[in-house]
């Protein structure tokens, strides 16, 4: 019996034994790999080997204002994004959470957006946003309003990338709230109502405490999300005009693809991972304290 039983572990360990391998290799060995280059003068592009320089990159990161620049357009980008998409995610879905005719559709209609390509909607958002023939700047235009340079400005040029980042990715926001708010019980709002409690008192004492753990996850995967954003910056204004909306996805990409600075690149790479481990630390702590009193 006994080797029988290890007949069949040895089996099972045989099937999940090329699964393994190739984690190992497409996940595990790039990180150790890019680990060992952050600590190197290294350029993929070039015919020396990786030269061990310790520590230096790091520290000519974290003391490059160039770098420091894009630490700044980022945040920038992730406060205003962020908090538009949670208020307006939240608040759309308070609306739609009830039942009347074409709340199928409608919600199919919101939620669509956020299934789209972010490169391509980068790009016909590129053309809705241009100052000559812009579609948006057409029809300001018909009720008598200037044209505005949303992507020729610095300051407009961020905001215009916040407006196609809400309307991407709100509809996230919408989707975890609704989730969050269907799943609050009936009956508890049907004895606010018999104690003739106000609408502002049964959304601050029953809808947010119940719906906060879960408004806190997609706010913890938006932030994660926001903060490495590329594709979408890059899509609508590659990072211009000059370096109004370069973000630090975007300093990394010219790093390593354009300058093929490959062990500076990798060093960068890692700041970038420990803030987002470090951020997403604080919010799973925000969110242990929310279910410790919830419990």
């Amino acid at each position: 019996m006994k080797t029988k039983m290890l007949s069949d572990r040895g089996i099972a360990l045989l099937f999940i034994l090329p699964t393994i391998l190739i984690l190992v290799f497409i996940v595990v060995y790039p990180l150790i790999w890019s680990l060992f280059l952050s600590f190197t003068d290294y350029s993929v592009v070039g015919t020396e080997k990786p030269h061990f320089i310790g520590i230096k990159n790091f520290a000519n990161i974290l003391k490059d204002e160039y770098i420091w620049l894009h630490f700044q357009n980022t945040a920038k980008y992730v406060i205003m994004a962020i908090a538009i998409q949670f208020f307006l995610g939240l608040g759309i879905a308070l609306l739609l959470n009830r039942e009347f005719a074409g709340r199928g559709i409608l919600l199919t209609l919101v939620l669509s957006p956020m299934m789209l390509s972010p490169i391509v909607v980068g790009l016909f958002w590129r053309y809705i946003l241009d100052a000559n023939w812009g579609v948006l700047n057409y029809f300001t235009s018909l009720i008598g309003l200037p044209k505005i340079a949303w992507l020729g400005e610095k300051e407009m040029a961020m905001y215009a990338l916040v407006i196609v980042d809400t309307w991407m990715w709100t509809p996230f926001m919408i989707l975890i709230s609704l989730a969050g708010l269907s799943a609050v019980p009936k009956e508890l709002y049907e004895a606010a109502e018999v104690d003739r409690a106000s609408t502002w008192f049964k959304f601050r004492h029953i809808t947010l405490p119940l719906i906060a753990p879960l408004l806190l996850v997609g706010l913890l995967f938006r932030t994660m999300d926001a903060f490495r954003m590329f594709d979408l910056a890059w899509g609508l204004t590659q990072g211009g005009p000059g370096t109004a909306t370069s973000t630090i996805s975007i300093a990394l990409y010219r790093m390593a693809f354009q300058n093929f600075e490959t062990g500076k690149a990798c060093a960068f790479a890692y700041i970038i991972l420990i803030l987002i481990i470090g951020m997403s630390n604080i919010y799973i702590r925000f969110l242990n304290r929310l279910q410790k009193r919830g419990g």
